[in-house]
Formats: C-alpha cells, structure tokens, sequence
C-alpha cells in the first residue's frame, strides 16, 4: 500500500468520515469523482487502482474537509465540518512560502505539499471554525501571502502526496513535510488589518469605508509614517501603539508589525538598499527573537514593504 498517501489521509481525516477523491486527466473533457468513506480510499486494493490511474495519466486529489454521510457531490452544502485552512501557492513560491513561515500572522502549518517545482499548498489542521469564518480566513492568508485567491472555498480539493503531477513533463512526484502536529483555532489565526499592508499599497490609496472615514488601522499607519518621519523613536512608538489599540486580540504584536514594515518602507522608498533595512530590523529586534527567526521575520517585512513601494507606483 501506498504509506505516504495513506499517512496523509490518515492525518487529515478521522475515522469513518466521508470524503471526495478527484481524479483529472488533462486529455478528459471532465474528471472523475468518488465519494468514499476513509476506511475505503485506505484498502489496498483501492490504492493500487489510485496508483494506476495515476501511472496512467491521472492526477489525483482529495477533498480539504470531509462530507456529510450519505453525499453524492461535494458542493459547498455537502460539507460536514472545517477541518483545513489550507493556501494554495502557485506564483513566486519559494519566496512566498518562507514569508509565510516567518511571519506572526499564522501559526506553524500543520502540512506544506509540494505540488511542482515551487508552488506549494500549505495546511493548518483546525477546529472550532464555521463556514463563514473559514473562508474569511481563507480569503485573509491569500490576500496576505500572495495565494491564489479562486481557491478559497470550502470544497476546494488538495493533492495527495506521493502521486505524480501530471501536469509536467516529466512529471513531477508531489511530496509533504510536517512542520507541526497541532489543531489550531481561530484566535491562532492573526490576520487582522495590519496583515493587508503585505500586499495592498499605502493606505492613503486604499478604499474608504462606506461612511468615507479611514478605519483606525489606516489612521494607525498614517500616524506611524508621520512620527517615524520626525524621528520619533521607533521602541517608544510601538509601546505607546500598542496601548492606544488595546482592542486588538495581541497589541503588541499590532503595534511592532506596524512600525517594523512602516520604517521599512521608508527607508526604502528613500532608496536605502534593502540588505541596510533588513539589518536594520534584525538589530531592532535582536533580543526578542531567535536569530533564525529574526532574519527570516526581517528579510519577510523588507519584502513586504518593497512590494508596497511598487504597487504605489504602478496604481
């Protein structure tokens, strides 16, 4: 039997569940779906028939949530329960997935699957979401990390590791790392408005709300920006943000990734090279973090800033 898909499965799902296998063919002008109990999609000899579709020219996926009993399809209203907030990386891969890493926003992925050579879907086992929160979340994570923003619902489908990629020439054998073995909640989940700043540009050119005012966050940065700019120390700016915004579910953290990507983009939109700003923010937090993590949180926020600087220059 497969072990690396069946651990996978296994990992994934509870006993018993119902689930949805997909299998696509680039040369079919539909695929094939099966809905099976986990128990099923496990027996040897359905493996082996998964394994030879695959040999012949099939890719093969499985469900992100489990299915109601009983379910013929797998629309949105057959699925019985959260079980991933998952980020399907398809751009720019590497990078994308090491900022992921780095950052406060999200905590360890319970599952990173390499589908092809740098695109990546990486996955965080959770309970306690509903539907909506789900794919709130989901839309949040792609926003903030450059996912791909259609695969956002909640029947959307994942590879299975150790099956190939038929897509590629040669084809490709999709793996799967660990990083953690956790069941995460909502509250682990900190993508508040401060996340946007990674991939939306300044504030000043973001959308008002319906009443015309700026919300606090855009009032927060555009406040940081004019006090960083005066000189304002930057310690004592992130202790007094963090208690103007005792609202937030962690100021601290609010109030450091704010000044932290508001003085990288200054510096960097007054053309300090980039390695300068990095180290800047790695001295800045050297006694609070690893080393290891401070680098890649640095490396992460000067990114972030620097595609700021360019989405302003070309909205």
């Amino acid at each position: 039997m497969n072990q690396v898909a069946a651990n996978f499965l296994t990992r994934s799902f509870a006993s018993s569940e119902t689930i949805a296998l997909l299998l696509r063919r680039e040369d079919a002008p539909r695929p094939q779906q099966r809905i099976v109990t986990l128990e099923q999609v496990l027996a040897p000899r359905y493996m082996a028939w998964l394994t030879f579709e695959n040999d012949n020219g099939a890719n093969i996926y499985v469900s992100a949530n489990p299915l109601r009993p009983g379910s013929r399809k797998r629309t949105k209203e057959c699925v019985a329960s959260v079980r991933h907030i998952y980020i399907d990386i398809d751009e720019d891969g590497d990078a994308r997935l090491a900022a992921l890493r780095a950052s406060d926003a999200v905590p360890v992925p319970t599952a990173i699957i390499s589908t092809s050579p740098s695109k990546y879907q990486a996955l965080w086992r959770v309970a306690g979401f509903d539907f909506e929160q789900q794919e709130q979340t989901l839309k949040l994570i792609a926003q903030t990390f450059g996912g791909d923003p259609a695969c956002t619902d909640r029947n959307r489908v994942l590879r299975i590791p150790s099956f190939y990629n038929r897509k590629y020439s040669p084809a490709h054998l999709v793996a799967v790392e660990y990083p953690a073995d956790a069941t995460y909640g909502p509250p682990d989940f900190r993508l508040d408005e401060v996340a946007g700043y990674s991939v939306l540009p300044l504030r000043r050119n973001a959308r008002k709300s319906s009443s015309g005012k700026h919300s606090l966050s855009e009032d927060d940065w555009a406040w940081v920006c004019d006090q960083l700019a005066h000189g304002r120390d930057a310690a004592k700016l992130t202790h007094e943000l963090a208690a103007r915004r005792s609202d937030k579910v962690d100021p601290r953290y609010y109030a450091q990734r704010t000044v932290d990507v508001a003085s990288a983009y200054l510096r960097l939109a007054d053309a300090i090279p980039i390695d300068d700003v990095i180290t800047m923010l790695e001295v800045r937090r050297r006694f609070e973090l690893s080393p290891a993590l401070n680098s890649a949180r640095a490396r992460e926020i000067a990114a972030t800033a620097q595609r700021m600087i360019t989405r302003r220059k070309t909205a």
